[in-house]
């Protein structure tokens, strides 16, 4: 059965991108669109990037992308591939390949002409799908049936394809959770659990990359749990092994009703303990970014917001600390106590202490304290750490008198602490 994503490929019609695949087929070349953009428009999905595969080498790439005026940047020239720039849109372009070694972490390869052997090494079915210029897709390994049937599946023998890549245990998960549906394919499910010391190998980027990933699924729920049932969770994550995954659900499904949208740090503040100490050694092990590192630290020093705080209260609470970390505390508290609501009339009125709280925090305003060391210095004060500390316990009245006090209040204040 012949199948084409003509008609429902808006990108496909790119006159640009048409170019560049006629001028790499010319002369008994050819090239394809390959990989997630085949596989997204099949599956009624976004496509976000146009990758191509081709039998071209590197250097006739670049050569005959120069010719039709198009930029080529050698991002990967030793593994085949370059990166084009035409019509303002990047396409990484790979010369067909085989593997020649790998060591569990990358690969040797070697260029060649033959397109199912560099279908085959790829990792899943549904990413190894080719499409012609004119939308014709071309399937060497099943892909077009397990998109039908949302299946996950290694190509060929599961811990094979595995061990060419351990990164390939977490893509397993992170598709599925974007892809699949029922229970995850039994012999790639063996396979992740069989091998996942193997992830131990990977660099922390890669692992995090991979997680956020996963993460960022509409519903990682499913996808989750098996990990967590083959032992791969606790290898990735060690830090949610003895807390759960089991607030997840509910948090995705009030990041839908409520609006949210899917944040991959919320997520994983679900999963793992609110500890200080142990976010930090998380956060250093892959190698967060400083806003990542920050995010989870402030979530984890925030205390436990109940739901009867007064937005007096919570508005103290928020200039003394960090509002996206007490954000983010009010949300998983919202989404659990919804859950919870289900069968709790009490946990329904918590529910709505939590909504009421986290609309004040997401408006709220941080004031600006009127006073600076300056201004004492104006009334007679010596610089100082007296000085300093007469501004902070005026600091604290103000914040104390839910930020009341004006600049001639408290100046008033000052002038009395300074005679005291």
């Amino acid at each position: 059965m012949s199948v084409s994503i003509a008609g429902r490929a808006d990108w496909l019609a790119d006159k640009h991108l048409q170019r560049l695949l006629a001028a790499l087929a010319e002369g008994g070349e050819e090239a394809r669109v390959a990989g997630g953009a085949v596989r997204n428009t099949l599956m009624g999905q976004p496509v976000a990037d146009v990758d191509i595969a081709t039998t071209c080498l590197p250097e006739e790439i670049i050569r005959r992308a120069e010719t039709e005026g198009f930029k080529p940047v050698p991002t990967g020239i030793e593994h085949g591939t370059v990166t084009v720039v035409a019509g303002g849109k990047p396409y990484e372009i790979t010369t067909l390949r085989a593997d020649v070694e790998t060591d569990g972490r990358r690969a040797k390869v070697s260029f060649g002409r033959d397109w199912k052997l560099d279908a085959e090494r790829r990792d899943f079915t549904i990413n190894a799908l080719y499409a012609d210029a004119d939308g014709s897709v071309v399937d060497l390994v099943g892909g077009i049936a397990d998109i039908e049937a949302r299946r996950l599946r290694f190509i060929g023998d599961a811990e094979a394809r595995i061990r060419e890549d351990y990164l390939r245990i977490l893509r397993f998960f992170r598709f599925f959770a974007w892809y699949g549906e029922g229970r995850p394919d039994a012999e790639g499910l063996k396979a992740c659990a069989r091998l996942k010391d193997g992830l131990a190998q990977l660099s922390a980027e890669r692992v995090w990359s991979e997680l956020k990933k996963l993460l960022s699924a509409p519903d990682p729920s499913r996808a989750l749990l098996w990990m967590r049932q083959a032992g791969v969770l606790t290898a990735a994550l060690p830090e949610s092994e003895k807390w759960g995954i089991d607030a997840i659900h509910g948090l995705t499904k009030a990041e839908k009703d409520l609006g949210w949208g899917a944040d991959p740090m919320l997520r994983l503040e679900a999963i793992v303990p609110p500890d200080a100490a142990r976010m930090k050694t998380l956060a250093e092990r892959l190698r967060f970014s400083t806003a990542e590192s920050d995010r989870l630290r402030y979530w984890a020093i925030s205390t436990t917001v109940e739901p009867k705080t007064t937005e007096g209260e919570l508005a103290k609470r928020l200039y003394r600390g960090d509002r996206q970390g007490v954000v983010d505390r009010l949300r998983l508290s919202l989404a659990g106590a919804r859950v919870r609501a289900v069968e709790d009339n009490n946990a329904l009125l918590e529910a709505g202490g939590f909504s009421r709280l986290l609309a004040f925090a997401l408006k709220w305003e941080k004031p600006v304290f009127p006073l600076k060391g300056a201004d004492l210095t104006a009334l007679g004060a010596t610089p100082g750490p007296k000085l300093g500390e007469i501004l902070k316990n005026l600091e604290t009245e103000w914040i104390e008198a839910g930020f009341a006090p004006d600049r001639g209040a408290l100046l008033e204040r000052a002038a009395k602490a300074l005679e005291a």
